[in-house]
């Protein structure tokens, strides 16, 4: 990072989890070791082979007043809970709508709406639809809520990049406010995909754990036993802020968004470059992007989604782009996956690590798989030293790509 660079610093966050209904017991949650993933008890359960997933701990029709949750899609609900959150979080800022802006992305988009429209359609016939069925089901539909709900208008961005999509929101809000063209910034990602035919469909590919006796230890990142991943859904959303502009309203900083750093595999449409090469260079990228050298970053809250081939690629890649030393952690094991969510919530969870200078442990990591050369916090949550510290926080996704994302302590 250059000596006249924007600094980017976070000043409120929002979410909606598994693991709870907003920022708080989320987080209390995670440092319990508590997972999120419960059997399912929906009407189609029987139709498809896994049989849980980590579903939302808040359903977000208990928040959102009727009239308005009707008009969204659940992704879309989520994702404006999670926004407003941290809107109130960063001391709701009085700010030009020209200089407020969204970037938020869901790696599906309203796919429920989708489904749930057509068998109307199909069954009752195009004028029972509802009139904000297209609204309710367009990928972007999160990201124009939101910029409505705040009348940001710099721009309302939305990055789908599969399971990548959240953190990738999160460099693109940095890049917005880092060239001038905001002085604020709404990133995140969200996702709402429990449904028959997803949960169907990842299981046809085998990338999903069958382990439907005990589902909360299903997701289980870095041990031999792992089968696959567990789906989750919510939303996790950061306020995003010129540190100049911060520091002129005397809000609270938790961390500063230092930088990201992108690649594609170009390998395969689902499965991880062998190697690693992509994740490694991502971080890499991410690295200096921000200023910072290898032996800097402390912690890396890990992709590694429970996949019997993913985890052990991206350890390497730590490993190679970062070192050793590195303390990581893997949060899915308690959340499931969030798929678009997932790069927004876990960077909820790596500006907490830096602020509450603890790492939540991974759990269900019973057998470490062999040659995992980093250090995987397991068991109870590690405390962090006093000092500039820095994290990194890895987001990989289908189609090949990797986002890497660092924040460090202000």
């Amino acid at each position: 990072m250059s000596k006249d660079q924007v600094r980017v610093v976070v000043t409120g966050l929002g979410a909606t989890t598994p693991l709870g209904g907003d920022v708080g017991s989320t987080w209390s949650a995670l440092l319990a070791g508590r997972s999120g993933v419960k059997t399912l008890t929906t009407d189609w359960i029987d139709t498809v082979p896994v049989k849980f997933a980590g579903v939302a701990e808040v359903d977000p029709g208990e928040v959102l007043p009727r009239p308005e949750a009707r008009r969204l899609d659940r992704a879309e609900q989520f994702a404006l809970i999670a926004a407003r959150e941290a809107w109130q979080d960063a001391g709701a800022p009085e700010v030009d709508g020209d200089r407020l802006g969204v970037v938020v992305g869901s790696g599906i988009g309203g796919i429920t709406t989708i489904l749930d429209a057509y068998d109307t359609y199909r069954n009752k016939g195009w004028n029972r639809l509802s009139p904000f069925t297209v609204p309710m089901l367009m990928p972007n539909g999160a990201a124009g809520w939101i910029s409505i709900d705040l009348g940001a208008r710099a721009g309302a961005h939305s990055t789908v990049s599969a399971c990548a999509t959240g953190a990738e929101a999160i460099g693109y809000a940095i890049d917005m406010i880092r060239s001038g063209r905001a002085d604020i910034v709404v990133a995140g990602g969200t996702e709402a995909a429990i449904h028959p035919l997803n949960i169907g469909s990842f299981a046809a590919m085998r990338a999903m754990s069958k382990r439907n006796d005990e589902p909360q230890r299903a997701s289980r990142p870095f041990d031999k036993g792992r089968d696959g991943f567990v789906l989750g859904e919510g939303s996790g959303i950061l306020v995003l802020e010129s540190e100049e502009h911060a520091r002129a309203r005397g809000v609270r900083i938790y961390a500063e968004a230092a930088g990201a750093g992108y690649t594609s595999d170009g390998y395969h449409i689902s499965a991880p470059e062998p190697s690693g090469r992509g994740g490694r260079l991502a971080m890499q990228h991410a690295l200096k992007d921000a200023g910072l050298a290898p032996e800097d970053v402390i912690h890396v809250n890990a992709h590694a989604t429970s996949t019997p081939v993913g985890d052990e690629i991206e350890t390497q890649a730590i490993k190679d782009a970062i070192g050793g030393h590195a303390l990581v952690t893997a949060t899915k094991s308690m959340t499931g996956h969030l798929l678009g969510g997932a790069g927004g919530i876990e960077s909820v969870f790596t500006v907490l690590t830096l602020h509450e200078r603890i790492i939540p442990a991974t759990v269900n990591l019973d057998d470490p798989a062999d040659g995992i050369e980093v250090d995987i916090v397991s068991g109870d949550p590690r405390k962090l030293p006093d000092g500039q510290l820095a994290a990194i926080n890895n987001s990989f996704g289908f189609g090949g790509h990797n986002v890497a994302v660092a924040f460090t302590t202000r």
